[in-house]
């Protein structure tokens, strides 16, 4: 699993319009390209929550009660800092544009079916 700040670093959380043209370019049709780019979304989303649970699970107790949560400064910015990343579909498409996906095709399982 690689650095999630080294993937995102100078990548413009703002939405921007994008060029179907050169979406559609790497598989033929824009349909495709979203389906690919959604998949990877999905991967950065699971990445990103299972890396912030990691992170987060150094600062657990295990009793906790109203009166013993205390804040916890770095627990904030870690927080904070996942709450600033751009979100995982921005950061598939980017990832996409730049070719840096690889995706291919599989062969559709062919069925035999045995006569009775």
């Amino acid at each position: 699993m690689t650095d999630i700040k080294s993937k995102v670093q100078g990548l413009d959380p703002n939405v921007k319009a994008r060029n179907i043209q050169k979406m559609a370019a790497a598989t033929g049709n824009i349909y495709e390209a979203l389906a690919v780019i959604t998949k990877r979304a999905e991967q950065i989303a699971i990445e990103l929550k299972d890396e912030l649970h990691n992170k987060l699970e150094e600062f657990a107790s295990t009793s906790e009660t109203i009166e013993e949560v205390m804040e916890n400064k770095e627990q904030i910015e870690i927080s904070k800092f996942y709450e600033r990343l751009p979100n995982p579909a921005m950061i598939a498409t980017e990832e996409f544009l730049k070719g840096k996906l690889h995706f291919e095709y599989r062969e559709p399982a062919v069925q035999q079916h045995e006569e009775v």
